[in-house]
């Protein structure tokens, strides 16, 4: 007689599931902070206004979404989506500035470094507003696929 191998309930996949978005967007939240410190404190690029609010809902990312890794949380991102989601907001409203969209008489950055020059890039020519709004996209994304189902 041949025993048949225990079938895992079918929350088992999704709770492996939601652990690898979550892993994803601690990733990238990790990587863009690390990147925005070697861009600051390496490369010598001083921040701008709006480059320094991004980096202050970018940096606790790193962190809470890090814990919520370690600990298998996916309710972290309870926390994690509105940090997510204001950063986006900041990057978005960079990047338009960046291209011109959004008129320089409403520029932020009134002493220190523009938010609009064009030493502002990295990677042979990608504007860092552009690469700040994609992390905070793709870390908003992860959050939002990344939920476990109730078990009854």
């Amino acid at each position: 007689m041949t025993r048949a191998a225990p079938i895992d309930p079918p929350h088992v996949e999704g709770e492996a599931r939601t652990d690898v978005l979550l892993a994803g967007a601690w990733i990238l939240a990790l990587t863009s902070s690390l990147g925005a410190l070697f861009v600051g404190e390496v490369m010598g690029q001083a921040p701008c206004v709006l480059c320094w609010y991004q980096r202050i809902f970018m940096f606790p990312l790193a962190i809470v979404l890090g814990i919520a890794c370690f600990r298998g949380d996916a309710a972290a991102r309870v926390y994690a989506l509105p940090l997510s989601a204001t950063g986006l907001a900041f990057a978005a409203f960079h990047t338009l500035l960046w291209f011109g969209i959004v008129p320089e008489s409403i520029e932020p950055c009134g002493r220190g470094p523009s938010c609009t020059e064009a030493d502002m890039t990295i990677l042979g020519g990608i504007p860092l507003p552009v690469l700040s709004l994609a992390a905070f996209a793709g870390i908003a994304l992860l959050l939002v696929f990344a939920h476990r189902r109730i078990r009854p």
